[in-house]
């Protein structure tokens, strides 16, 4: 409980801690920093965010008027819970020198940080800062490795572990010789962490099992949901199902049969037929490999009951997978961040996806190439979501597709070191100069969202000038 005595403790620590932030908050308080500041104390393991206290010591009250009326406390309670999806408790102390307000954040959960608009927040003395790339790393590390460490079967003998694992493929995605005894099967496969001996048997581990498994479900019942799924509908909803399967093999066994069953699954792009004189696909199959083996990698394995999920319908395909990325949606592009390193690895070492970061790139080139709209990820309160949609008219697009278009040619163009231009949009919506006006529109509708900026290098006239991402 936070009483006065509580408060008259604080006022003499020696400097705001970890777990303690100070206020002055005289008149009001922006409820979008507010969410920030709950966020940010969140990801370092909960506190206290102080309001109507000096910041620097000697620290005195001054009060503060924020939020003045039990009713809006409660409403800022509640907006925090619909915001940031956790509960904050909110205690008013009436001290001589004027009214307190505390702000009771409580820790996020293990192995998953928290974000705000996009951002995973913390603080930097003054400023809050997005988290950095070996801090975001070490909080996805807390939980996730012992899950790969975890046994997915104990006690097992050399001929369960034969029989369970496919040991005949993993050999063949590395390239290199099958053992001539089982032995030294065995003993591959326990230098790369998958198996281990001990007094009782062989220990399987989620890691060996998650990738190469002959039936998931011949393992632990949670392994068996990590299954993936590809459901197909009729028509652009769900209210008719032509086709429901679970692939329940390992991924990195199932993940070609996996990649092509999808792609075969896909109508015709009668627009592309058209244009190339021969019978394509809707969705380019490159694209739909890049997508699906990064759900795989990226997901989260600690949430349970949930899988990599494939769903497609007569104009596009959604490619999900249970958590929340490690960086924005907007730096797909030109970032990466494993959330799963060891599956990372093993996977690119199968061939199935790359660690360098060049998998979004691939998806958005393959989408421009086959005329289709820029392709959307979505992130949600327990999955992403990436989308594939089918070819459609420019005057069909909604402003915000034309916007995610110009956006992800601007950032293509930027990692291969070059810069978009009117003319170069215009190449990517395949239109003639009779277009500039129309594409100069769009870029300016861009620009006006925040996601280009100019490049101040170049010309300043309309007709040359080029553009940046505002990340650049």
């Amino acid at each position: 409980m936070i009483t006065l005595e509580t408060l008259e403790k604080w006022l003499t620590a020696p400097a705001e801690t970890e777990r303690l932030e100070f206020k002055e908050a005289k008149h009001q308080f922006e409820i979008a920093k507010l969410l920030r500041y709950c966020v940010a104390l969140a990801n370092e393991g909960g506190g206290y965010l102080v309001f109507g206290v000096t910041d620097q010591p000697p620290r005195r009250i001054v009060g503060s008027q924020a939020f003045p009326s039990q009713t809006s406390l409660n409403d800022i309670k509640a907006r925090i819970v619909e915001k940031l999806r956790f509960r904050v408790e909110v205690t008013e102390l009436q001290h001589p020198d004027g009214r307190v307000l505390v702000f009771e954040v409580p820790t996020r959960p293990v192995g998953q940080p928290l974000a705000f608009d996009g951002a995973y927040l913390m603080r930097a003395g003054e400023d809050l800062v997005p988290m950095t790339p070996d801090v975001l790393k070490r909080i996805f590390a807390e939980d996730q490795q012992d899950w790969f460490s975890q046994p997915a079967r104990s006690d097992a003998s050399p001929d369960d572990v034969i029989a369970l694992l496919d040991s005949q493929t993993y050999f063949e995605l590395l390239k290199i010789p099958y053992p001539t005894n089982r032995d030294a099967v065995l003993e591959r496969l326990q230098s790369q962490d998958l198996i281990k001996q001990t007094a009782s048997g062989w220990t399987i581990s989620n890691l060996a099992a998650i990738l190469l498994a002959k039936k998931l479900d011949a393992f632990v019942p949670a392994l068996a949901r990590k299954a993936s799924r590809v459901v197909i509908y009729e028509g652009i909803n769900k209210l008719k199902t032509r086709d429901d399967n679970t692939w329940n093999r390992g991924y990195a066994i199932s993940f070609e049969g996996l990649v092509d069953f999808v792609h075969s699954a896909a109508p015709q792009n009668l627009f592309i037929e058209e244009v190339v004189r021969e019978e394509v696909k809707m969705f380019p199959k490159q694209a739909l490999r890049e997508l699906i083996a990064n759900a795989l990698v990226h997901q989260d394995f600690l949430v349970t009951g949930a899988s990599v999920t494939i769903e497609m319908y007569a104009d596009r395909v959604e490619i999900s997978n249970p958590g929340i990325p490690p960086i924005q949606v907007e730096r797909f592009i030109d970032e990466y961040r494993s959330r799963n390193e060891r599956l990372a690895d093993l996977m690119r070492r199968f061939g199935i996806c790359e660690e360098k970061g060049s998998g979004i790139d691939k998806v958005v080139t393959a989408a421009e190439e086959f005329q289709l709209p820029a392709p959307d990820f979505r992130v949600g309160e327990t999955r992403t979501t990436a989308l594939l949609f089918a070819h459609q008219d420019f005057e069909d697009m909604s402003k915000s597709d034309r916007i995610r278009a110009c956006y992800q040619h601007c950032c293509l163009l930027y990692v291969s070191n070059q810069r978009m231009s009117n003319q170069t949009l215009r190449e990517r919506f395949h239109f003639d100069e009779s277009k500039n006006v129309l594409v100069s529109q769009v870029i300016g509708a861009t620009k006006e969202a925040g996601l280009i900026k100019a490049d101040n290098s170049a010309s300043s006239s309309t007709r040359y000038a080029r553009y940046l991402p505002f990340w650049a």
